[in-house]
């Protein structure tokens, strides 16, 4: 069980300040994105620091996990936090999210865990789906408004 779901525990689904990183994957103009089980919308690959992890780890482990592909070589692009950044979960969970952004190449065979998410894929950077989480929106808007994608 994961740091995060630990405290959820002891304090329920009140506001917790989580820090956790994305990853961002670009392939020929595309970017990765994870269908998300919880809440059925697209996001990056992205999840929660555990405990003596450090940012990098957390987005290579969370890329992994969520679409199988190994991370490398990782880029921080960002850190996103503050406004826009607060989130509730369809269970009542609420968070307000500092992530950590990291570019990481990848390699291996893409495909969802079907615990977190059921479907891992890449779209065109001016097609990707309208179905996105907010914290993914925040996220990408902050990375056009600094060229950063």
């Amino acid at each position: 069980m994961g740091y995060v779901l630990k405290l959820r525990e002891l304090i329920g689904p009140r506001p917790l300040i989580v820090v956790g990183a994305a990853a961002v994957v670009l392939r020929q103009q595309q970017l990765l994105l994870v269908k998300r089980m919880d809440n059925l919308l697209w996001g990056l690959p992205a999840g929660s620091k555990e405990l003596a992890e450090d940012l990098q780890t957390t987005a290579i482990r969370e890329l992994r996990e969520e679409t199988g592909l190994l991370g490398q070589q990782p880029k921080l692009l960002t850190v996103v936090s503050g406004v826009g950044m607060q989130y509730t979960y369809p269970n009542g969970d609420q968070i307000d999210s500092v992530t950590t952004v990291y570019q990481l190449t990848a390699t291996g065979e893409l495909r969802a865990d079907q615990d977190e998410t059921s479907a891992a894929k890449f779209f065109p950077l001016a097609k990707l789906p309208a179905t996105l989480t907010p914290l993914t929106k925040h996220i990408l808007n902050d990375l056009r408004s600094t060229q950063k994608l």
